[in-house]
């Protein structure tokens, strides 16, 4: 199980980690309510190095990302969830629009970003190319979504429940 830190607490780590030769691999999101293209994306994620870091998008992040009326769940929660995946190392909450400045402070070995992405239109890969670490693309194609699961429970929502 995997373990919410500070930032200065994942610098630190991420430092030892580095001193016994162990490769980083970052992996963010927003992570709302998890579904099962999370949990592939991460598995695959983990697969790129010896320890995945996740970063969590704090609450106004994802407002402003997904609209009002999100989050659903708040970030401290959502770190929580994420790191309970077996696949998850260190969790931590990223402030503000990007990932870049954590991307900056602890350059990791690999990015990794979902199947939606493609190579040119890889979040922060300036950065993570000016550093001399690699990009990779993981995870099953975006056939799964928070907004389709929120709309999903709307819908069903509106039938009764049958009895057990």
């Amino acid at each position: 199980m995997g373990e919410v830190v500070t930032r200065e607490h994942l610098l630190a780590r991420a430092a030892e980690a580095r001193a016994r030769g162990r490769t980083i691999a970052v992996a963010n999101g927003c992570f709302d309510l998890l579904h099962v293209g999370h949990t592939r994306y991460l598995e695959a994620a983990a697969q790129e190095a010896d320890l995945l870091v996740v970063a969590v998008n704090d609450d106004p992040a994802v407002t402003a990302l997904e609209g009002e009326g999100r989050p659903i769940v708040p970030a401290a929660l959502r770190a929580e969830l994420v790191a309970a995946l077996r696949c998850v190392d260190l969790v931590t909450i990223v402030q503000g629009p990007t990932v870049g400045p954590l991307l900056e402070a602890l350059r990791p070995d690999v990015r990794c970003t979902g199947a939606g992405d493609t190579g040119d239109t890889v979040p922060e890969r300036a950065i993570v190319q000016g550093y001399g670490g690699r990009t990779a693309i993981v995870g099953d194609p975006k056939d799964h979504s928070t907004k389709a699961l929120l709309a999903r429970i709307v819908e069903t929502s509106r039938s009764p429940i049958p009895d057990p």
